[in-house]
């Protein structure tokens, strides 16, 4: 496709965190970026005073929003080049605590919606030979007892990034992922944890991370955006980690 207008980015979970700060650093580099998220008051804060910045209030796991969201990024901007499959949500329990509900609403949104996104962009993403960027989790490659569903979303997505790298190599089409360790976001806040238990958690990552402080949204957006690049065209298939060597700890 002609580069007749800027590239476009379309960034699930854009309200907050990761997703905030990978929608302004692709906006920095020249992307026109569609935000997309749950709630029109953090999009808005991540649009602020950034034309290049369109927010659009969806829900990934609604059983029109992939098509609702990629039909958005097309009319707007004529094309999709990236995809970045970032929405969330965290929980715990275990396993004798099982509570089906919560254990549902995990999945839909960490693992089958980015697969329903993935299929409804794929024909976009061939005709510009873009790149889908799966944000998984460093914990899904060890044991997180007590989060064990989220852990085993987040792993079928970094073995789905690994088969769609295979599967859309010849349609010129790239998949990877980067698997955050402990990163300063609010999805603590959004799972329900109290102040306390937060706490805990956050003494329990800074207790196993090498690097010796927590991540910040921005090192993992850097990940993200340095993945997208022309520059990385032969990088398929690798799940990245960004936590501070956490994983080889």
């Amino acid at each position: 496709m002609e580069r007749s207008t800027p590239r476009a980015a379309v960034v699930t979970g854009a309200g907050t965190g990761i997703g905030r700060a990978t929608a302004r650093s692709l906006a920095t580099s020249g992307y026109a970026v569609l935000a997309v998220g749950r709630r029109a008051a953090p999009l808005s804060e991540t649009a602020a005073g950034r034309p290049d910045i369109t927010p659009l209030t969806a829900d990934v796991t609604a059983p029109d929003g992939p098509d609702r969201v990629v039909r958005a990024a097309l009319d707007r901007y004529g094309r999709l080049d990236v995809l970045v499959n970032n929405a969330g949500v965290a929980g715990g329990g275990l396993l004798a605590e099982l509570d089906e509900d919560a254990a549902r609403r995990q999945l839909e949104t960490n693992l089958f919606a980015p697969i329903r996104l993935a299929h409804a962009a794929v024909e976009a993403l061939a005709a510009t030979r873009g790149v889908i960027v799966n944000v998984t989790t460093s914990v899904g490659l060890r044991a997180w007892p007590g989060s064990s569903v989220y852990a085993a979303g987040k792993a079928a997505l970094d073995s789905l990034t690994r088969s769609w790298a295979v599967e859309l190599a010849p349609r010129g089409v790239r998949v990877v992922a980067v698997a955050p360790g402990a990163i300063d976001t609010p999805i603590g806040v959004h799972s329900g944890l109290s102040p306390e238990q937060r706490a805990a958690v956050r003494d329990w990552q800074l207790a196993h991370t090498p690097a010796g402080r927590i991540g910040r949204p921005e090192d993992v957006a850097w990940a993200i955006r340095r993945l997208c690049e022309p520059e990385a065209g032969f990088v398929t298939g690798v799940v990245l980690p960004v936590d501070g060597g956490a994983v080889v700890a």
